[in-house]
């Protein structure tokens, strides 16, 4: 058990330009409020976002930064007030660590859309104090308790991570649009995300099938469970599965034309795009006239991520990961951008306190 203390001193790896990389350096986190608490994180997954965020790819970063927003570890310490976690729980945190909890949003428990703003678990800033939030590439984290869920029994800490990035944002687009026995789905990508998308969808009971203009990805497509593969380089194949899916759940990170994936949906069926944060390119209206729908969807809401947690604990779901030494982190993230990964990177945080 942690005592208590005015601040934590805290090994971190994070950046402080844009052009700096990501290193080695030591934040302060706060003293425990009333209602805080302290978590040792034993591993923490790598998403796209940081690797964006840390080179301010998005123009929104703030220096220094620390990236993490798939985070896993055991509670070492508890505010005076905290009532949901004890002492050695194993718990974890997701994409954010505030919201207002008083808006319409978040009373239908849509933190995530908190309309005063959610605050990310990284490059965020307090609500109360004003000082910014540093993620999970880290020794430990202090979080308002509302935001800490609990990993379940048996689930292993290291694929526990990614569920609360990559797990979140796959299956909470399938929970809204009622995906389950019946449904037709089909998942457009089949990295982090797309690998998720339908392990989850499968589980959840729909015929899946994954679109992919890479060959290579049908084998790895059957072993994730999905019933079908349609090569989308393949023009005739494409045509004959016109207005067959209830769902395309988009999952590709980078620009792209969305049309092809809408008139492979039905009557009100739905292309949700969870993957590409960017300007889309030019969209012929005429294609929606056939009642087809185009959304997005970002992370779920604290009940929504527990519930996933708690899902894929019954289910047996849990991403494919290669777990690296915090050392490794630029290396790590040279091969996520040549996509030479599956499925996902997870953080071994006894690294960064051995190292």
């Amino acid at each position: 058990m942690t005592t208590a203390t005015n601040e934590y001193p805290t090994k971190a790896y994070g950046a402080t330009a844009p052009d700096s990389g990501v290193g080695p350096m030591e934040i302060t986190r706060r003293g425990l409020r009333d209602d805080d608490v302290l978590i040792e994180i034993s591993h923490c997954g790598i998403c796209h976002s940081d690797l964006h965020s840390a080179r301010n790819d998005w123009g929104r970063t703030t220096y220094p930064i620390v990236p993490g927003h798939e985070i896993v570890g055991t509670v070492s310490a508890v505010g005076d007030g905290v009532t949901r976690h004890n002492v050695g729980d194993r718990v974890a945190i997701g994409c954010m660590v505030d919201s207002c909890l008083e808006c319409s949003h978040c009373e239908q428990d849509l933190e995530q859309y908190c309309k005063e703003g959610m605050v990310g678990t990284y490059n965020g800033t307090d609500r109360r104090d004003g000082t910014p939030t540093f993620g999970g590439y880290s020794e430990r984290i202090v979080c308002r308790e509302e935001f800490v869920l609990k990993v379940p029994e048996g689930m292993p800490m290291a694929e526990a991570a990614p569920l609360l990035c990559a797990g979140i944002t796959s299956y909470s687009p399938l929970r809204t649009w009622n995906v389950g026995p019946g449904s037709k789905v089909a998942v457009a990508g089949l990295g982090g995300l797309g690998h998720m998308g339908v392990k989850l969808a499968a589980a959840m009971g729909a015929e899946v099938t994954v679109l992919s203009r890479s060959e290579s990805k049908r084998e790895d497509a059957e072993k994730l469970g999905a019933h079908a593969f349609l090569n989308t380089t393949d023009k005739e194949a494409v045509k004959a599965a016109r207005g067959t899916f209830d769902m395309v759940l988009n999952t590709i990170p980078v620009r792209h034309d969305v049309t092809p994936y809408l008139h492979l949906l039905k009557i009100d069926g739905v292309q949700v795009l969870v993957g590409m944060i960017d300007m889309m390119p030019e969209l012929h209206t005429g294609v929606l006239l056939g009642r087809k729908v185009l959304t997005g969807s970002g992370i779920g809401g604290l009940a929504e991520t527990q519930e996933m947690l708690d899902f894929c604990a019954e289910k047996g779901i849990l991403p494919e990961i290669e777990t690296i030494a915090m050392q490794d982190i630029q290396t790590a993230y040279d091969r996520m951008e040549a996509s030479d990964i599956k499925y996902r990177f997870v953080i071994d945080m006894e690294s960064l306190r051995e190292g």
